[in-house]
């Protein structure tokens, strides 16, 4: 599934997507880890935590974002050394979203900055992370209810023939 597809499937569940909102569904267990860390400690931490991603701070405040996609595109395809500080390949500016802004923002903004994992802020603070896994869920479970309702219906036919 491509982010370019999202916006269609979701299109098909819209009106869920227009009433759940991006702090029910984010996930809060965020990694953020300062700019001078290496690639080789910041793998090991996203490894351990089972995680796609850092947030990249500079006296504590976020500056960029380094992903598991990262580490293909940036670092083995470009040979860098793991002893390379992160600040070297992350993402910046870093893009975020309100934890009040729906899910359909979420998928909206993702689809136009070609991202799939979205920091959520709260008071300047990151305090969550969305990611394009996450509205695929929230999209199938719209799909799955729909689908029943159809189903139902057919079979109330069914029923009355």
């Amino acid at each position: 599934m491509t982010i370019w597809n999202l916006s269609h499937i979701i299109g098909k569940t819209a009106h869920g997507m227009n009433s759940t909102f991006v702090n029910d569904v984010m996930s809060k267990n965020v990694l953020s880890l300062d700019k001078s860390t290496s690639l080789q400690e910041a793998a090991e931490h996203m490894k351990k935590l089972c995680i796609g991603c850092v947030i990249v701070t500079d006296d504590n405040g976020p500056i960029g974002i380094i992903t598991e996609r990262d580490f293909v595109t940036k670092i083995a395809a470009e040979g860098r050394p793991l002893f390379t500080e992160i600040k070297e390949v992350m993402s910046s500016p870093l893009i975020t979203i309100d934890s009040e802004e729906t899910i359909w923002e979420a998928s909206e903004l993702m689809k136009e900055k070609l991202i799939h994992k979205l920091p959520v802020k709260e008071n300047n603070e990151i305090i969550g992370i969305i990611t394009t896994t996450d509205i695929v869920k929230i999209a199938s479970i719209g799909s799955d209810s729909e689908m029943r309702k159809i189903c139902d219906q057919i079979l109330l036919r069914m029923k009355n023939e």
